[in-house]
Parts: structure tokens; C-alpha cells; sequence
């Protein structure tokens, strides 16, 4: 980039203007002043673009690990039969992770919605004179507490160590397989529904269905039950939605999941909305995950999911896209998830494994980030970062430790990550996960060192390597800082690899921003728009006035992206119809009119006809 004196002053300008215009979700500015005064309601989070920010509009970094057993038949966390919960949890913290996913089963939420929630099996609290062991999970009369009342200690002691948690519904039925079914529901055309969608507890309801009403609302009564308790700031509504079309008839089957714009149950898109409606309505502050689905019919070809799949078909002639499960995300570009209230709080969350799970087409040659983009990632899932649609949030990553091709797809997603601000949680915690392994061994209490290392690179850390947590009161651990610390001490960190910047959602920068070993040039811009070259290369002849980027909407991103090239920033790059696009102010070539003409259709001074040129 030479120009370099043009562009800060027109970009400070770009950030101003588009945070009082982006921001689409529920205003709860009354509702965030009036919870500051509970320290257990004030780290509710949303989104804006790609990014996610804390109520007073600094931007956050959700970093954290899965720690899998309340969707078991045990009932509760893994481990906690042999480590002490406190141990455990204070050791999380001191090493950054600053987010716990937690799976858990319909299932289990139904008995305590119900009001009988399942015991623990397994997990043994003593507190006696002569031995005690996580004795928090005891009454005062030594009898053991239920799954929901220990559930309710481990959320407050994740509060105690400044940690917060991600709920996950791994599967209808406590199944420890329950993640292989296809739905979220009860469909009777499964040939596993009877196993893994159905209660197991003996002495419960055993061999109910679990229907999808049962989903929502187990889901939202957990939602109110912690609406004024922001040590669950996220819900991750099903894990891994999948299945695969078949070859066979001419109507997609009902017990996969689909992604379109049907008003159908299998229809994820669809249920994932109401889903959220009926969450957000008892807690507008949470943030709601989207998983993908399995499969996507190449629409762009004329294919739906009644098309049949052709038995091998290469990659080129099947009607489908493929991914790993919950790991197809290409619906969201004509069928985004949009509850009542807005977008302002949904978050997609892909995940993405390596050869040791799967030895999936693109791992064949001999892959680099780039090849991983072309391939597979940046269509799958990536363009929602890319094109400023949506927060992301890798729901699940990890591995073995190989030394060969594992590792290495490990440290290039993690590195991505990082250099793209997209939120993670590692899998996971636990050793008993076979296809993975984790970062603990099989007493719960020593770490795996190496694996730890190369995962602890994307933790959320300052320059200087002190971990920031996401709590504002409560410091990360015994060495870490809260946000409120990390805001205050004019530090930089690790996100968008360090050249992030001081982000903020609000119309007005600070008069005094933080100074020290933060960049003192322009502010980074929200949008990011060089992950793949390739990408829209060929003009489609149809002009859409100031869409430079071609994601087929006009906002503050075209105008960025326009000042960055008329700058001469290299990695600013417009195709040809981009810039026809956007030369809105008629003067034959790219000039900084343009992008502040679109300013002016984005804040509503100007239609949509005014904004074509003259």
C-alpha cells in the first residue's frame, strides 16, 4: 500500500458511520445499563459483520475447549470421577481457555425441566470428615446432588475462575453414540430414531419419543433459567445436523437434514430459526449457534434436495456438495438464518477435522491454507468471515498428533484463525474421545503438553503472552485479565494476528484510545476481502449499484473495500464487475466519490436510484 495518508482519515470515517448503521438486532441499550449493576448480567455479547462485541462495543474473542459427558448416560462432565472440580476448572483457566462448550442431550434438559432430573452415575462426591472428594457436589446431609444441581456448581465456579460456557445439544436422547443420529427430533423413517431418539433412563418416561417441540423448549427453559446469569453467553443448538440424500426416488428423504427454504422440520435452516425465536424471547442477549448440515444440492445447476445422488459420481457431475457433518455452510448465502428479532446475535459454527477422522479428497495432495480455501473451506464455510455475513465459530477442531498430515492441517486452521478472527473451541478436553484424542490424559489432570502447545497459540493473549478472559470483573485464572484489565491497559493481542487494532461497534471512537503497542495508523477495517483470490473472477454482466465485493448487498463494506483500492492497497482486489458496481459517481474509473456516495445510500440520504450514476 503506498497511499497510505489517504486512507486513515477516510476509513476512521467508514467505521464511524457504520457502526450506527449495521448493528440490526435488538437495541437493549436500557437493558444493558440497567444489568451492569449485576456483575451476573453484564458479558452478554453480539454480533456485527464478522465480529462479535461486548456491550460497551469492544470487540471479543471467544477461545476456548469441549468438555463432553452431560450428553452420556453419566450425566455430567467427563472426569469429575476422578479430578477435583476445582483443580480442573482453575487449570482451564490459568491456560487461556476463556469459553467451555458443553454437549448435553434433550434428554437430560427434560428431566429437569420436568422437575426430575437424573442422578450422576458415577461421579461419587464425598465430603466426610475422614475423606472428602469434590465435596461441592454433596448436600449438607452428604446425600449427592442431582445432574442439574451439579450442573448449576460447575456454572459457578466457571464464574469463580472468570470462564464462561457454551451449551451444546449434542443429541435427543443421553446416548454415548447420540451424536451419530441425523436430527434433533424424534423421525420415525430413521432407523436409529428407536435407539438415539428416545428416553433411555430407566425409571423415566423410558421410550418416549423426543419430539421437536421437546428440543425448543427444554433448550428455552434452560435459556430463562440462566437469563440474568451471563456465565452461558452462548447456545449451540444442535451439534452436527446430517445425512445424505441417497439415489433412490424423487423426494429428499425426511430423516436427513436439509437447508432451504421450506417450512419442513428436517428443514435445519427452518427449525434453527425457531429455535431462536423461542430463545431470544426469554433471553435477547444470547448468542445463538448455527451449525451446517451435511449436504448441499448444487442449486446453481438447477438441483434440489429431491435430486437423487449418482452412485461415484467425481466431485465435478454429483448434484451435491459434501462436508464433514455440521460442516456445510454454502446454504447461509441464499438462505441465511434470520429470527424475529434480527441477526444480531447468531453465530454460524462449523466444524472441521483432518485425515485422522476422515481422509476426506482435499487432504489427497499435498494441501496448503490456499489449496484448503480453493478445496473445501473458503465455499463450506469461510465466506461468511470473508464477506463480513456473520461471526463464526469453529465448533470443533482438533486431533492427533501425528508429525504428518493431522498436525499439519491443525496448525494452518489454527493459524487462519487467528490471522481472521474466528472464534473456536478446540476438541476437546477430554482423552476418552477415540477418532481425537485430548488435551488432558486419562486421570483428568496432566496435560498433553505438546498438543496444548501448538492448540495455546490461539488462545485469546496479549503481546506479551497473558490471557484475556471474557468476563468484565473477573481476571482469566490466577495470571489472566479481564476484559475490562485488558481494555484499560492499552495492550494489544493476538487477534487478526496481531494487527487487529483498536475495533470498536460504536458510532464514536474513544477521544483517548489506548496508546501503548496499539496501531496508531488507521483502525483495521471490519471487512477482510482477500481470502481467495478466485472468487467471483468472472463478470456476471447483471450490475448491482456500489456491490463492490459482488456478496449482493450495498453496505459499509463496498465502501471500505473501494477506499482501500483507490489507495492502492494490493490486497484490495476488485473484479471487473465489482468495479463496475461501483462506479456510482459517473466518472468513468474508482475514485473515493464512489465510496462515499454509497456511504450516503447506506445511511438512507440518497435511494437506490439516486445512487446509480447520472
Amino acid at each position: 500500500m503506498r497511499n497510505k495518508a489517504l486512507l486513515p482519515v477516510f476509513l476512521a470515517a467508514v467505521i464511524a458511520a457504520g457502526s450506527a448503521l449495521y448493528y440490526t438486532g435488538p437495541a437493549a441499550e436500557d437493558a444493558y445499563t440497567a444489568a451492569a449493576a449485576d456483575d451476573g448480567n453484564d458479558d452478554w455479547l453480539h454480533a456485527k459483520g464478522s465480529r462479535l462485541f461486548d456491550k460497551n462495543g469492544n470487540e471479543v474473542w471467544l477461545t476456548g475447549a469441549n468438555w463432553f459427558g452431560m450428553n452420556c448416560t453419566e450425566n455430567f462432565p467427563h472426569g469429575l470421577w476422578s479430578a477435583d472440580v476445582d483443580k480442573l476448572l482453575s487449570q482451564v483457566a490459568d491456560r487461556g481457555i476463556n469459553i467451555i462448550r458443553f454437549p448435553i442431550s434433550t434428554e437430560l434438559l427434560l428431566s429437569w425441566m420436568n422437575g426430575s432430573p437424573y442422578k450422576c452415575e458415577g461421579l461419587n462426591p464425598k465430603n466426610e470428615d475422614a475423606y472428602k472428594f469434590n465435596p461441592d457436589f454433596c448436600h449438607e446431609d452428604g446425600s449427592e446432588m442431582n445432574s442439574m444441581e451439579v450442573f448449576d456448581v460447575i456454572m459457578q465456579k466457571c464464574k469463580k475462575y472468570g470462564i464462561k460456557a457454551l451449551v451444546d445439544v449434542h443429541s435427543p436422547a443421553s446416548h454415548n453414540s447420540g451424536h451419530n443420529y441425523e436430527l434433533w427430533y424424534y423421525e420415525p423413517t430413521s432407523k436409529t430414531a428407536d435407539d438415539m431418539a428416545t428416553v433411555k433412563e430407566k425409571g423415566a418416561n423410558q421410550g418416549d419419543r423426543i419430539s421437536w417441540q421437546d428440543w425448543i423448549d427444554s433448550l428455552t427453559w434452560l435459556a430463562k433459567k440462566y437469563a440474568n446469569d451471563d456465565t452461558i453467553i452462548a447456545y449451540d443448538l444442535k451439534n452436527e445436523p446430517h445425512g445424505k440424500r441417497g439415489y433412490d426416488g424423487t423426494t429428499c428423504p425426511t430423516d436427513i437434514a436439509r437447508w432451504d427454504d421450506t417450512e419442513l422440520k428436517n428443514n435445519w435452516k427452518y427449525s434453527a430459526e425457531q429455535c431462536a425465536n423461542s430463545i431470544l424471547k426469554v433471553n435477547p442477549n444470547a448468542l445463538i449457534l448455527v451449525e451446517g448440515v451435511e449436504q448441499f444440492p448444487k442449486i446453481e445447476e438447477g438441483y434440489t434436495y429431491d435430486t437423487p445422488d449418482i452412485w461415484n459420481a467425481p466431485a465435478d457431475k454429483s448434484p451435491w456438495y459434501g462436508a464433514w457433518w455440521g460442516g456445510n455452510l454454502r446454504g447461509v448465502r441464499k438462505y441465511p438464518v434470520k429470527p424475529d428479532s434480527g441477526t444480531s446475535q447468531i453465530v454460524y459454527s462449523p466444524h472441521d477435522y483432518g485425515p485422522s477422522v476422515y481422509a476426506q479428497t482435499w487432504f489427497d495432495k499435498d494441501f496448503t491454507t490456499e489449496s484448503l480455501l480453493d478445496d473445501y473451506w473458503y465455499d463450506t464455510w469461510a465466506y461468511i468471515n470473508v464477506e463480513d455475513i456473520a461471526p463464526l465459530l469453529i465448533g470443533e477442531w482438533g486431533g492427533h498428533m501425528d508429525a504428518g498430515k493431522n498436525q499439519k492441517w491443525m496448525e494452518l486452521l489454527r493459524d487462519f484463525m487467528i490471522e481472521h478472527h474466528i472464534n473456536h473451541t478446540f476438541w476437546c478436553l477430554n482423552p476418552n474421545s477415540g477418532d481425537t484424542g485430548g488435551l488432558l490424559d486419562a486421570t483428568f489432570s496432566t496435560w498433553d503438553e505438546k498438543k496444548y502447545g501448538l492448540f495455546e497459540e490461539a488462545l485469546w493473549q496479549t503481546t506479551d503472552g497473558t490471557y484475556i478472559g471474557l468476563d468484565h470483573k473477573t481476571p482469566l485464572g490466577t495470571n489472566g485479565m479481564s476484559l475490562e484489565q485488558f481494555y484499560a491497559s492499552g495492550k494489544n493481542s493476538n487477534l487478526d494476528g496481531g494487527e487487529g487494532g483498536y475495533i470498536k461497534d460504536d458510532p464514536k471512537m474513544p477521544e483517548d484510545p489506548p496508546v501503548a503497542e496499539v496501531t496508531t495508523t488507521a483502525p483495521q477495517p471490519v471487512t477482510t476481502t482477500t481470502y481467495k483470490t478466485t472468487a467471483n473472477d468472472t463478470p456476471s454482466g447483471a450490475t448491482l449499484w456500489g456491490d463492490a465485493d459482488l456478496n449482493g448487498i450495498v453496505d459499509v463494506s463496498d465502501a471500505v473495500l473501494i477506499a482501500r483500492y483507490v489507495a492502492e492497497d494490493d490486497t484490495a482486489v476488485i473484479t471487473k464487475q465489482g468495479k463496475a458496481n461501483a462506479a456510482v459517481s459517473g466518472k468513468g474509473t474508482i475514485v473515493l466519490d464512489d465510496a462515499a456516495k454509497i456511504l450516503k445510500f447506506v445511511a438512507k440520504l440518497i435511494t437506490k436510484e439516486e445512487l446509480a450514476p447520472n
